[in-house]
């Protein structure tokens, strides 16, 4: 019997802490579900302000930067360069010698062709006195016209001979110019592919012996734009673009030309496109690899705010498709409908009443304060599971 009576009160306290946990239970879990459905005072909300400013929307591409007004500089005669007169860098003149062929061979072609013209004249003369001498006998009726023809074409043809001659010394004389290679521009050197004793030869595909930049305060990017984007870029468009030589150096370029003919590498289709790029400073320099923005939409002065907070919500009922974004009027979150404008990966421009500068609004839930306001018992008796900014939405 004591045992039975033992039995007994152990089931008594058993029932008596299984009551008692229970009602702790139910109390615990309508709290904790009562703290998620009403609406959170202001410390359990992350804030913040509505800022004024600028916003640009872009779409970058890289290109390369070139030099305005480059001359590729070759030689129309062949030869072997005797002098080298310029180097890398190195600024010319317009006419300036930058290189010079062994004159010998052409200052011999000079004087052959001075001789064949003496010796063109000399016939020619020849020729003009025998046709004089024979003139009059012509007219007189001593020779026929069969007679006299032959020393007219004589006559001629020495003349033409003659005149070939002096042709001939004109073009051996523009040969000896063309051995002294000069720049046809006012610029800078940029590269130069040819050593003293080098044999260069003049054909149909003419060689580059020297690069010449005529003004590195002027440059230009060739950039590759891909099809998708080709569409918002527009003649006369502001850019931005960066060079890895000057990662925090912001340059400024104004597209020029939109070339029309697409480039098809691995079956993507770019187009080239051609921006102006200031040079005044000199830091860019041909060959430098720019990352390229083309300024596509732009507002100034505007009131931006954290696209977090045109996407966040407090609960799933109501309007939720409308923009808007959560002030505190008090410890409450209010929601006010806005108009939106363009946006870039992280803000966006807004317009809505009473709206200023500096105003606060709600990004998020403070979770950390949300579910340590539930107290020690928060930590060992389970939660229900919660909607809005902590879990998934309806």
């Amino acid at each position: 019997m004591k045992v039975v009576k033992i039995g007994v009160n152990f089931l008594k306290l058993a029932l008596m802490f299984g009551g008692i946990l229970f009602i702790i239970l139910t109390v615990h879990r309508s709290l904790v579900v009562s703290s998620y459905q009403e609406i959170p005072d202001a410390s359990q909300f992350r804030m913040e302000k509505i800022k004024r400013g600028s916003i640009e929307n872009t779409i970058s591409c890289t290109g390369t930067l070139s030099a305005v007004g480059t001359v590729e500089v070759g030689t129309q005669v062949s030869g072997t360069i005797e002098k080298v007169l310029v180097d890398y860098n190195d600024r010319v003149t317009k006419g300036q010698i930058l290189a010079e062929l062994d004159l010998d061979t052409f200052n011999a072609a000079v004087d052959a062709a001075n001789a064949s013209v003496i010796k063109a004249g000399a016939l020619y003369k020849k020729a003009i006195a025998d046709y004089k001498r024979n003139k009059p006998l012509y007219e007189q009726g001593h020779l026929s016209a069969q007679e006299i023809l032959v020393y007219e074409t004589e006559k001629e043809t020495a003349r033409a001979e003659l005149l070939s001659a002096q042709a001939v010394v004109k073009k051996e004389k523009i040969n000896l110019q063309n051995a002294q290679i000069r720049s046809p521009i006012n610029g800078v050197v940029l590269q130069r592919d040819i050593e003293e004793g080098q044999t260069v030869a003049a054909s149909l595909s003419t060689p580059t012996l020297f690069i010449i930049a005529e003004n590195l305060t002027s440059m230009e990017i060739e950039a590759s734009v891909d099809e998708s984007d080709i569409g918002m870029v527009i003649k006369g468009q502001k850019a931005t673009f960066t060079v890895q030589s000057y990662p925090d150096d912001l340059f400024d370029g104004t597209v020029t030309q939109i070339q029309m003919n697409p480039t098809e590498i691995s079956n993507v289709v770019t187009y080239t496109v051609i921006l102006d790029a200031p040079n005044k400073d000199g830091k860019l320099l041909p060959g430098m690899t720019a990352t390229a923005d083309f300024i596509v939409e732009k507002a100034e002065n505007k009131l931006l705010v954290s696209n977090a907070a045109l996407n966040f919500r407090l609960d799933d009922r109501g309007n939720n498709d409308d923009p808007g974004i959560y002030v505190l009027e008090g410890d409450k979150p209010k929601r006010i409908l806005v108009t939106t404008g363009i946006t870039d990966s992280t803000t966006t421009v807004i317009n809505g009443k009473n709206l200023t500068s500096g105003t606060p609004v709600i990004i998020g839930k403070n979770i950390e304060k949300t579910e340590s306001s539930s107290g020690f018992l928060s930590k060992i008796l389970p939660k229900p599971p919660r909607g809005g900014d902590g879990g998934p939405r309806r």
